[in-house]
């Protein structure tokens, strides 16, 4: 049988049904030792938070390239603000070496630890790394939309490291002192239509792995959409199902359960060029991991005698920056 997306309700965690609990454990973790990806329904995120969302994202992108340029941090790169095509190609971080791949077809939009926003981080190194987000003055409600998303959004997250914890047997709590000041990257990604024929091997996002831990995407159906590496090589669609997010593998959760988790290969394709209405798509990202400064080892359910570790530990800040210089070489931070 064709290997494919899992669908995953985690209603009954959430619920605390006992039999439904590990059911949920049981299939997140098969989802991640083979694919690496779930779809999951049953969350508790209103779906038309995001729809506002996705709607005022939208009226971001179609403003003057002029205005969107001002929520560019100023003679810099950084993993925030506004980031206009041809400044990332994502392929850079994984792949063979030699020629870089053609630059991403897409824009974006990121906003970086906001829950930092509204506390000021009683941690030294968090202080020592912390730049305030760039905030657009249009449309209005952006602001608002993004903070009402993001709380929803972070709380699902930590929810889901509940499960892992489960289906890692690992104690209840395990990551939580891991994950008390949470990395969040919420990035809006608009995919613009494709009037010019791409260039060769040049895709919307190109075949990569992600960085951390989840990643939690809200996608739109859109033609060109996000596909996964099978393991003959060959790609799948990832399938939009209504309410729904897709959560994958980021490559330190993959090396904190010591390849047990996959952390894998996936891009966004082009639409086909027969088509002839609008093919914009635009996703809504968050991305996800432990604390900047936990040290992240292999995890004691994940080694034994026959399977010892297979990496250093590693900071989880150091490994994240390494990737984000790799995808964007100009990066400052």
């Amino acid at each position: 049988m064709p290997m494919s997306i899992p669908v995953i309700d985690i209603a009954p965690f959430l619920a605390g049904d006992p039999i439904g609990t590990r059911a949920v454990a049981r299939q997140w973790a098969a989802a991640f030792e083979t694919i690496g990806f779930a779809t999951i329904v049953g969350h508790g995120v209103p779906d038309e938070l995001g729809d506002r969302l996705h709607r005022e994202a939208r009226r971001f992108f179609e403003l003057p390239m002029v205005e969107k340029r001002r929520n560019a941090p100023e003679g810099e790169q950084r993993a925030q603000g506004y980031v206009a095509m041809g400044v990332e190609s994502v392929g850079r971080t994984y792949g063979p070496n030699g020629s870089p791949p053609p630059a991403d077809l897409c824009e974006s939009l990121t906003f970086t630890y906001l829950d930092w926003e509204r506390r000021v981080p009683d941690n030294a190194f968090d202080r020592s790394i912390f730049r305030p987000n760039i905030w657009p003055a249009e449309p209005p409600d952006l602001r608002r939309l993004v903070e009402g998303y993001f709380n929803q959004v972070h709380h699902l997250a930590k929810t889901l490291m509940e499960i892992s914890a489960l289906a890692l047997e690992l104690p209840d709590g395990y990551f939580g002192p891991y994950y008390d000041r949470m990395i969040s990257l919420l990035r809006l990604v608009r995919y613009p239509d494709q009037p010019v024929e791409p260039l060769p091997g040049q895709l919307r996002y190109g075949a990569h792995t992600d960085y951390t831990g989840f990643t939690i995407l809200r996608q739109d159906d859109a033609p060109g959409g996000l596909q996964v590496e099978m393991p003959d090589g060959g790609w799948i669609d990832v399938a939009t199902v209504p309410g729904s997010f897709v959560i994958n593998t980021g490559d330190l959760l993959s090396r904190w359960t010591n390849g047990r988790w996959k952390s894998n290969v996936h891009r966004v394709v082009n639409p086909p060029r027969h088509l002839t209405g609008s093919t914009e798509r635009l996703s809504i990202v968050l991305f996800t991991g432990p604390n900047n400064d936990a040290l992240i080892e292999c995890l004691p359910t994940c080694r034994d005698s026959a399977n010892p570790a297979k990496d250093a530990p590693i900071r989880c800040w150091d490994h994240l920056m390494a990737k984000l210089r790799a995808s964007m070489p100009e990066l400052r931070v």
